[in-house]
């Protein structure tokens, strides 16, 4: 077709996204992408001095302070949002927690906190914001799952983590059946290991990064920036026949 350019499928100019966990790790390298690709972003979190830090860094974007196990919160949020900007098009469900503890020795309540954190505000917010694009006719979800959602974390002990990024994939799955028929789509991204505030004893313990390392084929761990593609393709109109999918970047950590 004269004058087609597939580069302009990826193109976000003015879609209003939201990503939860904006303040450090992965959720602060996607807003900064999001941004970048001309997005209009709402960036929450719990630290609004580290919120305040990314909105000068990126002028125009929004920052709010919101935990999102806060369901009341998270639906000021979404109707915030709606009134300031007409629309929501796209989530990011980014925020999680997790701390590698043996299952024997784990409180339940961490466990269940955990789940919490993980899953149940991946489903409310995702919930909240289904109404107004299933109206419209159009939206993408994008859930961050994780390797461990895929297979086990060992030796690492963390049950309460891999059970609840396991969780997030099949919930993508199931929502993407919901709300497909209304050309609104969930998909996920299942990281392998990256640098971030939650996995920082595998890049500071010298012993344990070797160990990844030597697991992935690779042979090296993830670098900033290398899941801002996958973000992008999965938001935009570049993926708008996907829907369902768990997209791995992993370095190859998941084919054995």
């Amino acid at each position: 077709m004269n004058g087609y350019n597939p580069i302009s499928l990826f193109d976000l100019s003015g879609r209003v996204v939201i990503v939860t966990g904006a303040s450090s790790g992965l959720g602060h390298q996607f807003a900064i992408a999001l941004h970048g690709a001309g997005a209009k972003v709402v960036a929450i979190a719990r630290r609004k001095e580290r919120l305040d830090a990314l909105a000068a860094a990126c002028p125009g974007l929004e920052t709010r302070a919101v935990d999102v196990t806060d369901e009341e919160g998270c639906r000021r949020l979404v109707e915030d949002t709606l009134a300031a900007h007409g629309r929501i098009d796209g989530l990011v469900n980014n925020a999680g927690i997790g701390t590698p503890t043996p299952a024997v020795s784990q409180p339940t309540d961490q466990f269940r906190h955990t789940l919490e954190v993980n899953v149940t505000a991946v489903f409310n917010l995702s919930r909240l914001v289904a109404p107004g694009m299933i109206e419209r006719g159009r939206g993408s979800i994008v859930n961050i799952a994780s390797i461990f959602g895929l297979a086990s974390a060992y030796p690492v002990p963390t049950a309460a983590y891999s059970a609840s990024k396991a969780a997030v994939v099949n919930l993508t799955r199931d929502l993407a059946g919901q709300w497909a028929r209304h050309n609104v789509r969930v998909n996920a991204i299942a990281p392998g290991f990256f640098p971030s505030e939650m996995s920082d004893e595998l890049f500071t313990n010298e012993r344990a990064h070797q160990r990844v390392i030597q697991g992935t084929p690779m042979r090296r761990t993830g670098r900033t920036g290398e899941l801002d593609g996958a973000l992008v393709y999965l938001l935009s109109d570049a993926s708008s026949f996907v829907t369902g999918h768990t997209l791995v970047v992993d370095g190859g950590w998941s084919t054995h």
